[in-house]
């Protein structure tokens, strides 16, 4: 019962985790590189073309993580409403 409980915390949690600091990462990103672009506008080309390939790469991860959801969520069972009545009774007490 612990490895489901576990399992469906990863399926829960793992996929917005992830989308939450590819966020944050992207973000990170771009304003470094309009920051770069703002010091010295000639570079502007090269530093679009690196940004473009990071975010690229954050970007992938967030896909792997999706692929991951869709692999593990199958693996859940599923709970008949008397099942959640329990389990809602138990943790209440």
């Amino acid at each position: 019962m612990l490895y489901l409980g576990l399992l469906a915390l990863a399926v829960g949690l793992g996929l917005p985790i992830a989308v939450i600091g590819a966020g944050l990462g992207q973000g990170r990103a771009a304003a470094a590189a309009l920051e770069g672009i703002a010091r010295q506008p000639e570079a502007a080309g090269k530093i679009q073309t690196v940004m473009i390939i990071g975010l690229a790469l954050i970007e992938s991860l967030v896909i792997y993580a999706l692929l991951m959801f869709f692999l593990m969520n199958p693996k859940l069972p599923t709970l008949t409403t008397q099942q959640v009545d329990t389990l809602v009774s138990a943790a209440a007490k």
